[in-house]
């Protein structure tokens, strides 16, 4: 009883922490418009998370250049007009012969390739397999000049300068909404960032287009084409979103990763990324006065070269009835029901929120009722997603034993319906306030996940979310649930997805899959790791399995993407393992019966 009594004090004394919390940046702006949030902090002594971050993804893009974003992303790391190569005037030669045939190439594909295929003479204008003999010569004086250029080219050069001077942890990363540029590097290498990344912005040599591009095109293979669901929830998530711009991949779709002009990519570039549209952020041990001195000296020469971005103005229509969207895979059976939520900063955005935590994890409405109690399903969860300009909540799960997929929908109509009709528990209610006050007072004591809240709340509308969101969690009431659940969850506007195995077995992640999966300089930190893990869940007996596999279901929604198919094959092997048990329980149990 007195622990008991202890935990729930830490508990509550987390959640006056968390509902007083003030995190309180330096603003900075330039005169070119670029804004910068100055975090100084000790906690991680000599250490500095830093980067910045454009309001742009695959909301912004268009027919056309859809996954330009995230290219983009991956062109940036290739240098600048001096980093990167050890000739600058002979690689400029390089890249404006390069751009003439890529140029020639593009208007006789459009203008005769196009014209074969919509006549079903060839499958994919853009394949080489497809080559006229004029298209076949025109690639070979392309990868003639790319074979002269590779002489004069520095691979990897920005990383080899930043990870030379203390540097780690440089990435990227590109959603719906936003871009993101970040690098943890030593408190006195601060001077050396603020070159970098006003050079990288400044004078970006979009070096090796073609070669990326290709990189690109097989990350999506990979990542989407070739994974179990990975074609079946774009189309889902297209049918979904109607006419908004959120229908677009953020990997794009193929044809316009084949199509991408140097021209088209460069003026998206100097469209988003101009100063104007960016937000700088850096969080960890270091003088202000000497940021902003930096700053001003490094930033300060950026300049706006185009008009402001345009605003968003498509936005999509409501849905005016069930959609139904079938599928076959090489998976397990599965269902997803989603709904139209909120945005992000939307009054009721909170409350979904909390309404995800009730259903989720080991302890949720969810595994209580489906998993354990029904015994209807191998895994099930929800989550609300709220994005810049809309947002969705959805329930998943996957079924156990002879359950159907129309079961686990039956099922998930009447969680619905509870909450629309009973008043959620005062005490199952404070539960879920009291985890998330714990869990936003540990996401800021580390300067990178401080960093990462900074930048994405700032490119939604502004910081501030920061300290009002959790206050805006524990005002949840159990009416505000039941109001929101009767307001959003409605039977007559929603989307739901089901797919059934293919005949046969389905068909499991491999560690090849894994690897596959996972970002290059991810693949030498996490694969050597894996088999000690596999090895840990040998060890484990049923519960702790079940325990491991709720928990990682309770996290879904924050699972980065590159991480998702390594989740999935643990996921994985521990049900595997949770079925061993079971089976062999199962078999002795009826031989002490004989």
């Amino acid at each position: 009883m007195r622990t008991a009594l202890l935990t729930t004090g830490l508990l509550l004394a987390t959640s006056s922490i968390s509902m007083a919390q003030q995190v309180e940046p330096i603003e900075y702006t330039l005169d070119n418009g670029m804004h910068f949030l100055l975090m100084p902090r000790d906690e991680q002594p000599n250490i500095i998370t830093a980067g910045w971050i454009s309001p742009v993804g695959s909301v912004n893009e268009r027919p056309g250049i859809t996954g330009v974003s995230h290219f983009l992303e991956h062109l940036l790391f290739k240098g600048t007009d001096y980093i990167g190569t050890s000739d600058a005037e002979g690689d400029l030669a390089f890249r404006n012969q390069l751009t003439e045939i890529r140029q020639k190439m593009r208007a006789y594909t459009t203008d005769v390739q196009y014209k074969r295929f919509y006549r079903g003479e060839i499958d994919n204008p853009w394949d080489p397999a497809n080559d006229t003999p004029e298209l076949r010569e025109m690639r070979a004086q392309m990868t003639a000049l790319q074979d002269e250029q590779a002489g004069i080219t520095i691979k990897n050069e920005f990383d080899k300068v930043y990870t030379g001077n203390g540097g780690s942890g440089m990435n990227a990363g590109t959603s719906n909404d936003f871009t993101v540029f970040y690098i943890n590097i030593p408190s006195n290498k601060l001077e050396l960032w603020s070159w970098m990344e006003s050079d990288r912005l400044n004078n970006p040599s979009l070096r090796e287009l073609d070669a990326e591009r290709f990189v690109v095109i097989e990350e999506r293979r990979q990542r989407l084409e070739a994974t179990a669901t990975g074609k079946l929830d774009e189309q889902f998530d297209s049918m979904f979103w109607v006419a908004s711009p959120y229908n677009f991949p953020v990997i794009g779709w193929m044809s316009d990763l084949m199509a991408y002009t140097e021209d088209e990519v460069r003026e998206y570039f100097e469209t988003y990324y101009q100063p104007a549209n960016l937000t700088g952020v850096i969080v960890g041990d270091f003088e202000v006065d000497e940021a902003k001195q930096l700053i001003d000296s490094y930033f300060g020469r950026l300049e706006n070269k185009r008009a402001a971005p345009s605003p968003m103005v498509t936005h999509s229509v409501p849905l005016l009835g069930e959609m139904r969207f079938t599928g076959e895979c090489d998976c397990q059976d599965q269902v997803e029901v989603r709904y139209r939520s909120v945005a992000y900063g939307n009054p009721d955005e909170p409350v979904l929120d909390v309404i995800a935590d009730l259903l989720n994890g080991r302890t949720g409405r969810l595994y209580k009722s489906l998993v354990e109690k029904q015994g209807i399903a191998a895994s099930a969860r929800a989550g609300n997603r709220s994005q810049h300009f809309a947002g969705s909540f959805s329930f998943s799960a996957t079924p156990k034993g002879d359950a159907s997929l129309e079961d686990l929908e039956l099922a998930w109509l009447e969680q619905i319906d509870l909450l629309k009709t009973e008043p959620v528990s005062d005490r199952e209610l404070q539960k879920i306030k009291n985890q998330s006050a714990a869990d936003t007072f540990r996401e800021l004591q580390d300067n990178s996940s401080l960093f990462f809240q900074l930048a994405i709340t700032e490119a939604y509308g502004g910081y501030e979310y920061l300290n009002t969101y959790p206050r805006a969690i524990q005002e949840v009431t159990a009416e505000d649930i039941m109001r929101v659940a009767n307001e959003y969850f409605k039977s007559d506007a929603r989307a739901t997805a089901l797919y059934t195995r293919k005949g046969g077995e389905a068909k499991l992640i491999t560690i090849d899959d894994v690897k596959a999966s996972l970002p290059e300089e991810m693949v030498g930190m996490i694969m050597p790791n894996l088999e000690a893990q596999l090895a840990e869940l040998d060890g484990m007996n049923a519960e702790q399995l079940r325990q491991g596999m709720a928990e990682i279901e309770s996290q879904a929604e924050m699972i980065p993407p590159q991480m998702k198919k390594l989740m999935d094959y643990i996921q994985q092997e521990m049900q595997i393992r949770l079925d061993a048990i079971e089976s062999n329980g199962a078999e002795s149990s009826e031989g002490g019966e004989g």
